[in-house]
């Protein structure tokens, strides 16, 4: 199997060559005709250089994709965050995505149930709200300037909806009690070490080095914010149309995935090695050994997409405003992943009656 790796920046300046910034938030997938009905030669894989996107890392690096896709090829793309990612996705520039939970339910939304599907989960946990020095309760944060990894993306919904219960109000257009801009996680960084944001709600492993690296502290870790500390950061998810067209490329993706999250698991020791190749493969860099702790220490790995959590998800958006009310009946569609987990003898995962299973 071949695998090709696209320049990120492409991803960026493709996407207004191609007249998809129309909103970050919109989510029309192509028709099943445009799936073709054609054998199916490659896969498109859209993924993030980032902690929490750990099983599409290895899977690219241990080759456990190469060995369930055979002798189709891989195209993989990173992005920066998860609307730019389902603009790909809906205009069938790519076939599946590594992605958060909250712009895969924005998608969903916009196309009234048509666009897309979440086939598994991947990560879980690894996202807080780190800030400056002198600012160590949420009434210290009136008037400050915060920022997200993009609108609409599930940190940025997660900060939104986190300062709206706590009596703040934001905009996405900027302004408000506490200004929230939405800035790309290295530029993030910069800004901070320049002392140029009192904050931002990131996933790992940027928490980790705005705190090893910046000095900011955690005010919020997002998994207080949730029952048992489980709530979902990362999703497989898959072009319905794609899916409908090809089931066969779609079970296998799935069972290097599978693979990825099993490696992870077993193999802990090697795990910090070979996630740090895959990001300096990916971005050139390699993270510091105690960032890259840090950040494993904050998430968990696990095909289970918790899917009872996306209703609170669904209210959290709306409420942030950075979605519409709709239904996501129909989200999940995990009965390819629950026939390979039983016949590798595991428990069957539930869709929360929110999808197939």
């Amino acid at each position: 199997m071949k695998i090709t790796r696209r320049n990120p920046t492409f991803t960026a300046l493709g996407a207004v060559v191609m007249g998809l910034t129309a909103s970050a938030l919109a989510g029309c997938a192509p028709s099943s005709a445009q799936a073709g009905a054609e054998e199916v030669t490659e896969l498109r894989l859209g993924y993030f250089a980032n902690v929490t996107h750990a099983p599409a890392l290895v899977g690219l690096t241990e080759g456990l994709f190469e060995d369930s896709l055979g002798d189709l090829e891989l195209q993989t793309e990173a992005f920066n965050a998860g609307p730019a990612a389902i603009e790909a996705l809906s205009a069938g520039a790519i076939d599946a995505t590594y992605i958060g939970p909250n712009p895969a339910i924005n998608t969903f939304i916009q196309s009234g149930g048509a666009s897309a599907r979440i086939i598994a989960g991947a990560t879980s946990g690894g996202a807080a709200l780190v800030v400056r020095d002198g600012i160590d309760t949420a009434g210290d944060l009136a008037g400050a300037h915060i920022a997200s990894p993009q609108l609409g993306n599930t940190q940025d919904v997660a900060l939104r909806s986190w300062l709206a219960g706590e009596g703040f109000e934001t905009s996405t257009t900027g302004g408000g009690d506490v200004t929230v801009t939405p800035t790309e996680n290295a530029q993030i960084l910069a800004l901070f070490q320049k002392g140029q944001l009192d904050g931002a709600w990131v996933p790992e492993p940027w928490a980790s080095r705005l705190v090893l690296e910046a000095d900011a502290h955690v005010l919020v870790d997002e998994a207080e914010l949730w029952p048992d500390g489980d709530f979902p950061t990362t999703v497989l998810l898959v072009r319905t149309d794609f899916a409908e067209a090809h089931p066969e490329v779609v079970e296998r993706l799935l069972e290097g995935h599978v693979a990825a999250v099993a490696w992870l698991d077993e193999h802990a020791a090697e795990s910090p090695e070979v996630i740090n190749d895959a990001l300096e493969d990916s971005t050139g860099k390699r993270l510091a050994d105690d960032v890259l702790a840090r950040a494993l220490e904050n998430v968990g790995f696990s095909v289970d997409p918790h899917a009872a959590a996306f209703e609170t998800l669904v209210e959290n958006g709306v409420r942030a405003g950075t979605q519409k009310e709709g239904s996501i009946d129909g989200l999940f569609d995990l009965r390819a992943l629950n026939g390979l987990l039983r016949d590798d003898g595991a428990e069957p995962i539930s869709a929360a009656e929110l999808g197939e299973q």
